[in-house]
């Protein structure tokens, strides 16, 4: 059933791919990656796999990868992505030497992939676990571990019907899992190689404070003003978002939206729903920035240095079922950080609001009182963004943990 549920997909992409420019990516990008592999590789080197799901997963599994890179200098690194949101953005970065598209996961596939990369050592981050991929590398004796990974007893790997992709868990040596919870899930079916380090994405935003944050044309725009950032916002967000903005931006209190989705349609919405003065950051050149009460980010790459911009933050995702986005971004900048109510599977959103600075709103009444309160006291907003680094710091760790374990 799970090969016959690849081909489905296989063929299910293809078809949809004419009709939809980021499937289309991913299918024209698959067809490369054997080519590129051949090209790139040869039976001789030492290599390193990293598969990262999409962009997201990419960013956490950083520090580890940054580690290895660094570590490992002699052996050549490859990286792969499933979504093309992941590959196009990062497919030059300098952490890899070679940055390919996932093939889809049937058997044929898997063995040329894994004969292809032959990788001495590979890690996968969080999820997007493919049956074939690692039973591949178990049959050839090559070492594998998962990090910062989240179960839950729902899932199918704990199912009688899901016997393959949980004989893929176990294709990995080591699980490094972000919470207790998963540990059990994990124990409940024999799996007993688990270590709880925590998630590796507190240690890459505890790095991006320490970069240089600096965007001039964000200081010029924001000037004096109280500035609330609305990260990876999606429709349902924006909903209760734009009136809210609507009937309260001004000089003094300024809005920058970053959405998930950067295409003409989505900017287009946002922008015919907004009544106050308004500029996108396509358009910013030679515009008078402080003029202006609001900013759109029709662009991505920024967001994380925009955070530290941020009287507070909105962070999207968990208002809709889209899944909610990264709050430890701008939880790293010491600012409170409200986000929607759909975050049961996200452990960082429940710690934080339970012991840190995060807020979790239901309705558009919520969002009204959570940033009226926050706008108007600066000691509330001291207080909960003093709470989110705190946390932040906290929890940092989990990669040194998974390198003593690599260096064994």
């Amino acid at each position: 059933m799970y090969n016959l549920g690849i081909y489905i997909l296989s063929f299910f992409l293809k078809v949809i791919a004419p009709f939809n420019s980021k499937i289309k990516l991913g299918v024209d990008g698959r067809k490369q990656t054997f080519d590129i592999l051949q090209k790139s590789i040869i039976k001789t080197d030492k290599t390193i796999w990293f598969h990262c799901s999409s962009l997201g997963e990419y960013e956490q599994g950083l520090p580890v990868f940054q580690k290895l890179r660094q570590e490992y200098s002699q052996h050549k690194i490859i990286l792969s992505f499933f979504s093309p949101s992941g590959y196009e953005i990062r497919k030059n970065t300098q952490v890899a030497d070679v940055v390919v598209y996932l093939p889809l996961d049937t058997k044929a596939n898997a063995k040329q992939f894994i004969d292809l990369v032959h990788p001495e050592f590979t890690v996968f981050v969080k999820y997007d676990i493919w049956a074939n991929l690692l039973l591949e590398l178990k049959h050839q004796n090559r070492r594998a571990i998962l990090i910062s990974a989240v179960f839950r007893k729902t899932q199918i790997y704990f199912k009688g019907y899901g016997a393959r992709q949980k004989s893929a868990l176990f294709a990995f040596e080591h699980i490094f899992v972000q919470d207790d919870n998963s540990k059990i899930s994990l124990k409940n079916i024999n799996y007993n190689s688990v270590t709880v380090s925590g998630d590796t994405r507190y240690d890459r935003v505890s790095n991006q404070i320490e970069q240089n944050n600096t965007l001039d044309f964000i200081s010029e725009f924001k000037t004096n003003s109280t500035c609330v950032v609305i990260g990876s916002s999606w429709e349902e967000d924006e909903t209760i978002l734009i009136p809210y903005i609507n009937e309260n931006a001004s000089e003094h209190l300024k809005f920058i939206i970053a959405p998930h989705e950067t295409n003409n349609n989505h900017i287009n919405s946002i922008h015919s729903k907004l009544t106050t003065s308004t500029v996108l950051f396509s358009e910013k050149d030679n515009k008078k920035l402080n003029d202006y009460n609001v900013f759109i980010i029709d662009t991505i790459g920024l967001l994380s240095k925009i955070y530290s911009y941020a009287d507070l933050a909105y962070v999207g995702g968990a208002m809709g079922k889209t899944g909610l986005h990264n709050i430890l971004e701008p939880s790293t900048f010491g600012i409170p950080v409200i986000i929607g109510k759909n975050h049961k599977k996200f452990p960082e959103a429940f710690a934080m609001i339970k012991d840190a600075g995060v807020i979790s709103i239901k309705n558009g009444k919520d969002l009204d009182k959570a940033f009226n309160t926050l706008i108007n006291s600066n000691e509330e907003r001291d207080l909960l963004g003093a709470k989110n680094l705190k946390f932040i710091k906290k929890n940092k760790g989990a990669v040194v943990q998974i390198m003593n374990y690599i260096r064994i």
